[in-house]
């Protein structure tokens, strides 16, 4: 999962947006770069590098990105290997300088490929869905070049790209001596957020994938970019917007579910609250199953909100058994099959004294793949516990995504094809409870979501087979 931040109106923009990369560190740990953009010398610097936030930018590092205006990404590769050309921030020298980052997939990559390569004679160097989203919006800059209106133009050349590229994706770019622009697809898929920060008579501008970036850098959240529509902070902080081309909100479900962290809110709906409203509603379906435990516990770490109202509802006690080591990395992010079964090994210790002999309800945000589910069951075994139970605030994961996230194919999913009996039999639970989606809506207060994973209805259609065709040649989506 990537994360995205762009600035406008700060001094020293690009060393400020360091921290605010620790803020989304956990959507994105392949790598993350910087991209900062000096007017009054009219340069670009850029920073990046494979690696955590910490580790690729070094105090000299930092002290490059001179101006007010600057770009930050945390890169997770959804597809394929890490590669260092595909990094993000990228830039372009033509027309008038673009530099951008995004967090998404493009779902027709290969019909955009060819349609830059024959008809606009533009090459692509990278992997990287990125490259494709910035080549589109130049190609419409370029081809307006003459006009002055770079308000226009710009947003002539982003209804465009809106268009013809399909897929989820939320772009943040800067125009050379312009300033600093903003974008999402038609469905909105992909969380983009808006701060500001009161400058005399004016705003200072971020853009951000959540909301707790502009706490640390002293904004304040103002609102959502809305589903097609496009932002332009000029280089003296004017504001403008427009909404391009827009269909029916669909937000990403799993944002809420496991990605986002805690502090944020998207669709007016914060992440906290309704993981407390999912583990109230999970604790009644509990209920009907007449399910009887001694303790309820989280699986670390984004559960635990969960687990806690799950516990209140059924008047057990909360116990962390499994403690976190927190130098390991979000295991699902992992690409590697065996390097994700090592980093659940040495990821969570079991408290063997809370657990021996006690019949436990372990409570985890989403079963995807089952690997995780089934060691950790496997952990709690062999520490003694009486028996296990599994509940899930996330319904069965039975349909592949792409739109980002990490299963691509439906094959690698636990619960595709299968019953909830087979899955409990496959995770060797003695008993496992999903939220039910309509249930899920309701904990989310939200009916129009992507929840295509769960249900089979994806807001762009997309072709499994042709798809998958593309990324084992282009390894170009993240997220």
């Amino acid at each position: 999962m990537c994360g995205v931040v762009g600035l406008i109106g700060e001094d020293q923009a690009g060393e400020k947006l360091y921290p605010a990369l620790f803020a989304l560190q956990h959507r994105g740990q392949d790598a993350a770069g910087i991209l900062s953009y000096d007017f009054e010398r009219c340069q670009f610097h850029l920073e990046k590098g494979l690696g955590l936030v910490e580790d690729v930018f070094t105090s000299e590092r930092r002290q490059r990105l001179k101006g007010s205006m600057a770009l930050g990404h945390t890169r997770y590769s959804t597809i394929g290997s890490v590669d260092k050309e595909d990094l993000q921030p990228i830039f372009l020298s033509y027309p008038y300088g673009i530099g951008m980052i995004h967090n998404g997939n493009v779902t027709n990559y290969d019909e955009i490929v060819d349609y830059l390569r024959d008809r606009k004679l533009r090459r692509t160097f990278s992997r990287n869905d990125l490259e494709i989203l910035m080549h589109m919006v130049a190609v419409g800059l370029a081809s307006r070049k003459e006009s002055a209106d770079i308000a226009g133009n710009l947003s002539a050349s982003v209804k465009e790209l809106l268009q013809q590229v399909q897929g989820a994706y939320s772009a943040i770019g800067m125009l050379a001596d312009h300033g600093l622009f903003a974008f999402c697809d038609m469905n909105g898929i992909r969380p983009l957020l808006i701060g500001r920060k009161r400058q005399g008579d004016k705003y200072s501008y971020c853009f951000a994938s959540e909301k707790q970036v502009f706490f640390g850098l002293g904004f304040e959240y103002w609102r959502d970019l809305r589903p097609g529509e496009l932002v332009l902070v000029d280089k003296d902080l004017n504001f403008q917007s427009s909404v391009l081309t827009e269909k029916k909100p669909r937000p990403c479900m799993f944002e809420w579910i496991y990605f986002a962290g805690s502090e944020t809110e998207w669709h007016g709906r914060p992440v906290y609250e309704v993981r407390l409203k999912l583990g109230e509603i999970l604790a009644q379906e509990c209920q009907k199953q007449g399910i009887d435990v001694d303790l309820v516990a989280p699986v670390p770490d984004t559960s635990r909100a969960a687990a806690c109202r799950l516990a209140e509802v059924l008047e057990r006690p909360y116990r962390e058994v499994l403690i976190k080591n927190r130098y390991v990395q979000r295991s699902f992010i992992v690409n590697e099959p065996e390097v994700r079964k090592m980093m659940v090994n040495l990821k969570l210790s079991p408290v063997q004294s809370e657990i021996k002999g006690k019949k436990i309800l372990l409570v985890d945000d989403s079963i995807v793949r089952g690997t995780t589910s089934n060691r950790i069951v496997r952990l709690l075994r062999e520490a003694g516990a009486e028996k296990v139970y599994l509940a899930s605030t996330c319904p069965p994961i039975r349909h592949p995504c792409f739109y980002g996230i990490d299963f691509p194919e439906g094959e690698s999913l636990v619960a595709h094809k299968r019953s909830e009996a087979e899955v409990a039999r496959i995770l060797e639970v003695d008993g496992l409870v999903f939220l039910p989606l309509n249930r899920l809506q309701e904990g989310l207060g939200l009916s129009s979501l992507c929840s295509a994973c769960l249900d089979g209805d994806y807001p762009v259609p997309v072709s499994s087979e042709n798809f998958l065709r593309t990324r084992n040649l282009n390894l170009g989506g993240e997220l």
